[in-house]
């Protein structure tokens, strides 16, 4: 499989995984959503790097997440996995709202939650390089959200994923021995990109990424 099936997530994963929370061998991850896109490649990787990783999933997906290398994985239509998880040092959250706010608690004190999902904070306001009222506006969306954190003994960072050719080489390398390997639920070619975006719209998308092929 090609690793660019997969690059925009793959980075993502990294940027969490590595870049941030700097996940050790032996630290325990929950990566939330772990069939969809981003889901399936944190799994994955947080598994190359050592860790003990539980993740979320339906149903009919649970095998699927537990074939990509998570340890334990909660059926969320069955379990509520705030009530069966704790002391984790690290959660990559993709749903935010009450999914993201239950995620602190089942971090150990200080544990980090990283969110695609949930408010940015002033940190992402300022790698973009946005103005000081951006920067106050984006302070001011995530402040419930870092109190909440807070509160708990944890913390809470928004991640504005950015390009980088070196750490697509590193994961590069990990497609090509194994040890990362990109899911596709479907691809479409070029001609039917429209069709693509209403089969993701649909909500239609078992597991993976749905990828348009140029060629």
């Amino acid at each position: 499989m090609n690793p660019r099936a997969a690059e925009l997530v793959a980075l993502t994963a990294w940027q969490a995984l590595v870049e941030r929370a700097k996940v050790q061998p032996g630290q325990k991850v929950l990566i939330h959503a772990g069939a969809g896109g981003l889901g399936s490649i944190a799994v994955q990787l947080a598994k190359a790097l050592g860790a003990h990783v539980a993740s979320t999933a339906s149903t009919a997906k649970v095998d699927l997440v537990k074939e990509l290398g998570a340890d334990e994985v909660i059926d969320y239509r069955t379990q509520d996995f705030s009530e069966v998880l704790e002391g984790y040092d690290f959660v990559l959250d993709s749903l935010g709202g009450e999914n993201l706010a239950k995620s602190f608690g089942i971090l150990k004190p200080g544990g980090l939650a990283i969110s695609v999902a949930g408010p940015p904070d002033a940190e992402v306001a300022r790698e973009l390089g946005l103005n000081a009222v951006m920067r106050a506006a984006t302070t001011v969306l995530s402040a419930k959200t870092r109190r909440s954190a807070k509160k708990l003994g944890v913390t809470y960072s928004f991640l504005f994923m950015k390009a980088s050719g070196d750490q697509l080489r590193e994961l590069a390398s990990l497609v090509d021995t194994g040890k990362i390997r990109p899911i596709v639920d479907r691809a479409f070619p070029f001609d039917e990109t429209l069709q693509a975006m209403e089969y993701v719209e649909k909500g239609r998308a078992k597991a993976g990424k749905v990828v348009v092929s140029m060629t």
